[in-house]
């Protein structure tokens, strides 16, 4: 018998594994893991039929299919007026997960202290400490999911290589400002530490707000890796495609990791969204408004309901507060209880943390569906 021993042994199934398991059980309706239950747009799909028909079913470049690269660095140049180099800056992923991971690993050594923000995606702690480092968990406030910045100053010694930030942020669905920034800035200025922007909700921006991207500064431009996700974007979590851009001193300690994890990205997933951001600059012009549209009919839907929430400045995700409906539980016997007696299924918001508070009563649903979905959805929760 061999001995083996778990580098994650505290890492078991997945929250949303789990509770996507129990919506197909129960045959419930499932607004807890992330991904839309309405089709991609019929032009993406007969874009990556023609892509893999005309014969792009090979390797792709390492650094990504060149097409959608400069399609990528338009959009940045547009949004945000900053000139992209695609050669040394920019890398197509096969997802945003493995992006972060990539920069972690390229980055963090044994010993060295990284800074995450809970409530926080749960791929970050054990990316650290898969390669030695010390996740160093700092909670948000439960109020209003802002930084306590004196709580940051104090966690930083000459030990923390890193800080990974995420806005607009899974789960709570708040942004962050100008100010939350400067804050950062101020602190990292003179100190031997890089960030990780996790921007996959990038074009999910509510109530004529925007995006403010880890790129936007001069002081964070040679310190930080910026990640994205096409899968958010265009309605195709499944194609699993997304990006890293960095400083190009970064960019290269990023590729020497990357090239061993994965390589390239999928070849005609990469001409297809290409092809489709060419022909339809439209889509991301106009998907703020479309989410937003969704999170308001989910709202207003719940507006005569026990449930209090504040609405989300971004990604596709509400938080409910159910303090008023059933104050005796907590937030995952909340959404057994809603699963096994109301046939719905949400994410406890406390799997997001290391140590959550308590009292926490907070729950998570995706409003990335249908209409008819998440009118059905409002109808179960107000009967609640």
């Amino acid at each position: 018998m061999i001995d083996i021993h778990s580098k994650l042994p505290a890492q078991g199934v997945t929250i949303f594994s789990v509770m996507t398991a129990l919506a197909q059980r129960l045959n419930a309706l499932n607004l807890s893991q992330g991904f839309p239950d309405f089709p991609a747009p019929e032009a993406l799909l007969q874009a990556l039929a023609k892509a893999t028909l005309d014969g792009n079913n090979q390797y792709s470049p390492g650094d990504g299919v060149l097409a959608l690269r400069q399609e990528l660095a338009k959009v940045f140049l547009q949004r945000d007026g900053l000139n992209i180099d695609i050669s040394s800056e920019m890398t197509i992923t096969p997802g945003g997960t493995i992006g972060i991971f990539c920069a972690i690993q390229a980055m963090i050594h044994a010993g060295d202290e990284v800074i995450i923000f809970d409530p926080s995606y749960d791929s970050y702690a054990p990316s650290v400490q898969l390669v030695g480092g010390k996740p160093v968990h700092i909670n948000l406030s439960s109020h209003d999911f802002s930084v306590d910045w004196n709580q940051v100053k104090d966690a930083i010694n000459d030990r923390t290589r890193m800080v990974i930030v995420n806005t607009p942020h899974n789960p709570s669905g708040t942004i962050w400002s100008r100010e939350d920034w400067r804050n950062l800035i101020d602190l990292i200025a003179d100190k031997n530490i890089v960030v990780i922007s996790d921007e996959v909700y990038e074009h999910l921006i509510y109530d004529e707000q925007k995006h403010i991207s880890a790129l936007s500064f001069p002081e964070l431009r040679e310190r930080s890796f910026v990640i994205g996700s096409f899968g958010k974007t265009f309605h195709v979590t499944g194609w699993k495609t997304g990006y890293c851009i960095a400083a190009p001193s970064l960019m290269k300690l990023f590729r020497q990791v990357y090239q061993f994890a994965n390589f390239c990205g999928v070849t005609p997933v990469q001409m297809a969204l290409a092809s489709y951001m060419q022909q339809h600059p439209e889509h991301i012009e106009n998907l703020a408004q479309f989410y937003q549209n969704k999170r308001d009919l989910f709202l207003s839907g719940l507006s005569q309901s026990r449930f209090s929430f504040t609405p989300a400045q971004g990604t596709f995700f509400q938080t409910l507060d159910y303090a008023q409906i059933r104050p005796d539980l907590n937030d995952v016997d909340m959404c057994k209880y809603l699963a096994e007696e109301h046939k719905i299924v949400a994410i406890p918001v406390s799997v997001f943390y290391e140590n959550s508070p308590e009292n926490l009563r907070l729950i998570r649903f995706c409003f990335a569906k249908k209409e008819q979905t998440l009118l059905q959805a409002c109808d179960i929760l107000s009967a609640c």
